[in-house]
């Protein structure tokens, strides 16, 4: 059965799920800091009372418990190392689930906007197409829609990839056809036959051009 196609809401509500992921990540990160705290506390504790029971003359086995207090000093030594690491492990887990979060609310649009495109192609070419005898009203009218679509494009981070004049970029340009052009440097974007699109810095749909080359 084919899975159903991915709406806004569904996008939202896959965000969502990541934000709650990664409150869970960094509740589980501050979680394992206390328990590493709370132990570390206990063996200081314990290191700090039988060290004033040996300065005291309390017990006569002073050399045992000498050598217990070193080895309980030794072991909070090696228990604030281990807190250390795993403060530092934590903080990479909740850094890492916040940007993924981040990365998430960013392009959660993406697919709608690879939908919508067609349509700002479509007044585009509608416009292009009006000969004389279309009214000014008519003529207005295509052109505020045009302009309110491209705005909230805009809002969204949705920039415009219109390379005319521009070197040939394989990144962010799809060549179409490759026309000899003795008037402009080889490997210029001479024509663009669509306008390519990107969304907050990551390509959502290249712009199909036609690039010169040197004349044979």
């Amino acid at each position: 059965m084919a899975k159903d196609p991915q709406t806004p809401l569904d996008d939202e509500l896959a965000r969502q799920e990541q934000e709650a992921e990664s409150q869970q990540a960094g509740d589980s990160a501050e979680a394992i800091e206390g328990e590493l705290d709370d132990k570390l506390e206990g063996i200081v504790d314990l290191a700090e009372d039988e060290a004033q029971a040996v300065e005291g003359g309390d017990n006569p086995e002073a050399e045992v418990l000498a050598a217990r207090v070193e080895e309980l000093e030794q072991s909070v030594t090696e228990a604030k190392d281990q807190a250390l690491r795993a403060a530092a492990e934590a903080q990479n887990v909740r850094r890492r689930a916040e940007a993924e979060a981040e990365k998430a609310r960013k392009f959660a649009l993406e697919k709608f906007i690879k939908d919508l495109l067609p349509v700002v192609d479509s007044l585009e070419k509608a416009l292009e197409a009006m000969g004389e005898d279309a009214s000014e009203v008519h003529r207005e009218g295509v052109s505020m829609t045009l302009k309110m679509q491209l705005d909230v494009l805009a809002k969204f981070g949705v920039e415009i990839v219109e390379p005319q004049g521009e070197p040939f970029d394989p990144q962010y340009h799809e060549a179409m056809a490759m026309v000899p052009n003795p008037e402009v440097d080889p490997n210029t974007v001479i024509d663009v036959m669509q306008k390519g699109y990107v969304l907050n810095g990551r390509l959502v749909r290249p712009a199909m051009v036609v690039v010169s080359q040197a004349a044979g």
